[in-house]
C-alpha cells in the first residue's frame, strides 16, 4: 500500500454534519479504489465499463453506504 495516500482524510471520522459525513464516505470510497488500482490509466480505462454496469454501480453505492455507516457511528449519529 502506498504511504502517500491517507486513507482517512484528516485522520478523523468526526464531521460536523451528516452531509459532511456523506462527503467523507464518498472520499474514502474513492481512496479504496485508488489503493486497489494505483494505476490512474487503468482506472480511466475501466471507468466506462463500470459506468454501464448496473451491478457495479450498485456495488459502488454499497461501498459508500458502508463507509457512511462507520462515519455515522463514529459521530454518534450526530446526536448532541
Amino acid at each position: 500500500m502506498s504511504d502517500s495516500v491517507q486513507l482517512i482524510p484528516g485522520n478523523s471520522l468526526i464531521t460536523e454534519t451528516p452531509e459532511e459525513g456523506r462527503a467523507l464516505a464518498i472520499k474514502m470510497s474513492r481512496l479504496i479504489i485508488k489503493i486497489t488500482q494505483p494505476d490512474a490509466a487503468v482506472r480511466e480505462r475501466l471507468r466506462p465499463i463500470y459506468a454501464e454496469d448496473a451491478a457495479m454501480l450498485i456495488a459502488i453505492g454499497q461501498t459508500v453506504a458502508i463507509e457512511f455507516a462507520t462515519i455515522a457511528a463514529a459521530n454518534n449519529y450526530w446526536k448532541k
